[in-house]
């Protein structure tokens, strides 16, 4: 049975948190939901096009350092607070995924966890064995 390999690409990653930056199980490769911020944890912008080109940049290290790219992406779920400024994340989805895009879901919600935020995006990514 495969066993569950925690993917951190380098990050400071505080203990209290009770989840990882990603975890792979075989090929699979599940990438936590990430907010558009920096590496102090500061919001990047105020809006949703800065915030989601900062989330990709941070899924491109994990990807990176779990031996994978965007091409292994299946699916992205983005969960948004506002639909204002929405449309500007095709353009980083453009920038990232040039080979084809993965399946993807948006999904309003009344709030975020982190302060501010106005999208958090999770993927999956399925890897070479």
């Amino acid at each position: 049975m495969a066993t569950l390999e925690v993917v951190n690409p380098g990050w400071e990653w505080n203990p209290k948190y009770t989840f990882s930056p990603a975890v792979r199980k075989g090929n699979l490769l599940f990438i936590s939901g990430m907010t558009g911020t920096d590496e102090s944890g500061e919001l990047v912008g105020p809006d949703m096009e800065s915030q989601t080109r900062e989330i990709f940049k941070k899924m491109d290290q994990i990807l990176k350092a779990a031996g994978g790219s965007f091409d292994d992406v299946v699916q992205t779920t983005d969960y948004i607070t506002t639909t204002e400024g929405y449309r500007a994340t095709a353009d980083v989805r453009r920038e990232y995924m040039k080979n084809g895009f993965s399946a993807a879901t948006g999904v309003i919600v009344a709030g975020l966890l982190r302060d501010g935020a106005l999208i958090e995006i999770d993927a999956v990514a399925v890897l070479d064995s």
